[in-house]
């Protein structure tokens, strides 16, 4: 494991600082998630379904081929998760009136229910990390992330806030 009580040096990343940001990224994504996994399991669900409700929560009456986008996953994949969330009723589907091919997704009142809870978990351990750390901080986090990202997906983001 890496030592974190050395600060990293800005003039140059070296190998073991890069290898830092990795495994710090490995860990909190562990921890940020494990909660939520277990919330999940007691639906019979996993991340595929969290991250399904969580972007149809921020973007209600979203296409599939937009969530698809947004995912980067197969078809074949999106339609088993979102099966079973229309199934279970967490998710709607609707035609668009526009273009009657068009599925837009929407959360029910369940789904509403089941994205806070998920959220509201993710929220705190973000917002605590967010206090300890400053305001200075979270905004070098932001860049940090928003560099870490595609620039396709780094320009939807600064567009859309």
């Amino acid at each position: 494991m890496t030592d974190i009580k050395s600060g990293p040096n800005p003039l140059f990343l070296r190998h073991d600082e890069l290898h830092q940001g990795l495994e710090l990224l490995f860990y909190a994504y562990r921890d940020f998630t494990a909660e939520c996994d277990t919330i999940l399991a007691t639906y019979g669900f996993g991340r595929a379904h969290h991250r399904v409700i969580y972007f149809v929560a921020r973007s209600p009456s979203i296409s599939v081929a937009e969530l698809l986008a947004i995912l980067r996953i197969t078809k074949q994949s999106l339609s088993r998760v979102l099966s079973q969330l229309v199934r279970d009723g967490f998710i709607s589907v609707q035609k668009a009136e526009a273009d009657r091919r068009r599925r837009l997704l929407k959360l029910t009142d369940k789904g509403m229910e089941l994205e806070h809870r998920l959220s509201e978990v993710q929220r705190a351990r973000i917002g605590g990390a967010y206090r300890a750390a400053g305001g200075d901080a979270v905004a070098g986090y932001r860049k940090v992330l928003l560099g870490i990202i595609d620039e396709t997906d780094r320009r939807h983001f600064e567009k859309n806030r």
